[in-house]
C-alpha cells in the first residue's frame, strides 16, 4: 500500500488540481493513503474533508518581502514547520510527497528532503510560483501545465481537471451533456451558444462590456450563458436568447454547450477550454504578477484563442471584433481544432505517472 502526503492550497488554483490527482491515485490503487497538507486558512480546510481526504494542518507561513518583525519570526518558523513535516513523513511512512505551490508546499519538500523521500512537484501556472521555483531546484520530478513554463527538470503533464470535465473531451459524451445542458439552462438548441464568465466571484469590467452588449451579441444569432459571479454588479437585461446567472454549480454543462467562450484566463479554465476544445476571447486579470497572460501564452499561439487587454474590453472592441469573429463559423471551427491540439484531458493521469516514476516504477513519461 502506497502512502502519499499530498501538499497545497490556498486558492482553488492549488486545491481543484490537488484533489483531481487525489482521486486519480485513488482510482488506480483504492487501497492506498492520501494525506493532505495544508492550513487551516485555505480552501483546503472545508474542500478536502468534503472530498473524503484527511487534511493535515501547519502555520501558514508567507515568504517575507520587507524587513520587519515577520522576516526575524520567520527562520525560526519554517524550521519548526519543516521538522513538524518529517517527523508527520516519518510517522505516517509516506513514500513520497506531491506538492501543488501555496503555502504548505515549501514545507513539503523541505520536510520531504529532510525525512529522504522523494517529492514530486506540479506547477498550475505559466510563471511558476516561489514554493515551486525552490522546490524544482532539488527534484527531478517536476510536472507542469503549460509547454511554456520554465522550470528546471520540467515534464508536460497538464492540469489535473474534474473528471466530469475531462470526459467531455469524447465528443458523443459532449453532444449528450450539450443536450442536457440546453435544457437545465433552458437555452434555444438551434442557436450557438456564447459562454461568459470571470470565474465564481465575476469579473467587473467582463461583466459590464457584456451586458451592455447583450442585445447586439443575441442580434447575431447567438444565445448568451452569462455566468456574472456571486459579487456581480449587474442585473438580469431580460432579453431573449440572454441566460443570465449569478452562480453556477454545473460548470461541466456550461463548458459542454458552449460553442465559444469570453473569459478570464486563469490556468484551469484556459486547461479545461484546451481539454475540451472551446476557442475564447480572453480578458486576463489586470492585477497582479500578470500570471494570466503567461497562462493564455500556449494558447494563442496555437490559435485557439485572442486576447483583450482588460482596459480594451469595451462594448466598442465587441461590436469591431467580437460580433464578426461569431458570424464566422469556420473561423471558430479552426479555433476550436487550435484549441484541441494544445490541450490536455488526462493530466491527472500524467501526473499520477510521474509520482511513480518518482516511486521507481517502470515506465515513460512525456517531457517538453
Amino acid at each position: 500500500m502506497t502512502r502519499y502526503l499530498l501538499a497545497g492550497g490556498g486558492t482553488a488554483g492549488h486545491v481543484n488540481p490537488l484533489l483531481a490527482t487525489a482521486d486519480e491515485l485513488r482510482r488506480r490503487d483504492p487501497s492506498a493513503t492520501v494525506i493532505v497538507l495544508g492550513t487551516a486558512e485555505g480552501l483546503e480546510a472545508r474542500l478536502v474533508p468534503e472530498r473524503g481526504y484527511e487534511l493535515v494542518t501547519i502555520p501558514k507561513l508567507p515568504f517575507p518581502r520587507r524587513p520587519n518583525a515577520a522576516a526575524l519570526r520567520f527562520p525560526g518558523g519554517l524550521r519548526r514547520t519543516i521538522a513538524q513535516v518529517a517527523e508527520l513523513i516519518r510517522s505516517r511512512r509516506i513514500d513520497v510527497v506531491v506538492g501543488f505551490g501555496g503555502y504548505a508546499s515549501a514545507p513539503g519538500y523541505l520536510g520531504a528532503r529532510r525525512a529522504k523521500v522523494p517529492f514530486v512537484i506540479h506547477e498550475g501556472n505559466a510563471k511558476p510560483g516561489l514554493a515551486n521555483r525552490l522546490g524544482a531546484r532539488f527534484s527531478p520530478w517536476v510536472g507542469v501545465t503549460f509547454g511554456s513554463t520554465v522550470l528546471p527538470h520540467a515534464t508536460l503533464v497538464g492540469m489535473p481537471l474534474r473528471t466530469e470535465v475531462t470526459a467531455l473531451a469524447a465528443p458523443e459524451v459532449r453532444a449528450a451533456a450539450a443536450t442536457e445542458a440546453a435544457a437545465f439552462f433552458g437555452l434555444d438548441t438551434s442557436r450557438p451558444t456564447l459562454l461568459v464568465t470571470g470565474g465564481s466571484l465575476g469579473a467587473r469590467r467582463i461583466n459590464a462590456t457584456v451586458h451592455a452588449s447583450a442585445a447586439a451579441l443575441v442580434g447575431v444569432g447567438w444565445n448568451v450563458l452569462h455566468i456574472a459571479g456571486n459579487r456581480s454588479e449587474v442585473s438580469d437585461p431580460g432579453i431573449d436568447g440572454y441566460v443570465f446567472v449569478e452562480y453556477c454549480d454545473r460548470m461541466d454543462l456550461a463548458l459542454a454547450v458552449a460553442d465559444f467562450a469570453l473569459s478570464r484566463a486563469g490556468a484551469s479554465t484556459l486547461s479545461e477550454f484546451g481539454a475540451i476544445g472551446v476557442p475564447a476571447v480572453l480578458v486576463p486579470y489586470p492585477v497582479g504578477n500578470g500570471e494570466q497572460r503567461f497562462n493564455a501564452r500556449d494558447l494563442l499561439r496555437a490559435g485557439g484563442a485572442i486576447l483583450v487587454d482588460d482596459a480594451d474590453f469595451v462594448p466598442e472592441w465587441v461590436t469591431r471584433e467580437v460580433l464578426p469573429l461569431l458570424a464566422d463559423r469556420p473561423r471558430i471551427e479552426r479555433m476550436a481544432a487550435a484549441a484541441r491540439e494544445v490541450g490536455i484531458a488526462d493530466g491527472d493521469a500524467r501526473l499520477a505517472a510521474l509520482i511513480a516514476r518518482a516511486l521507481g516504477e517502470p515506465g515513460p513519461a512525456p517531457s517538453l
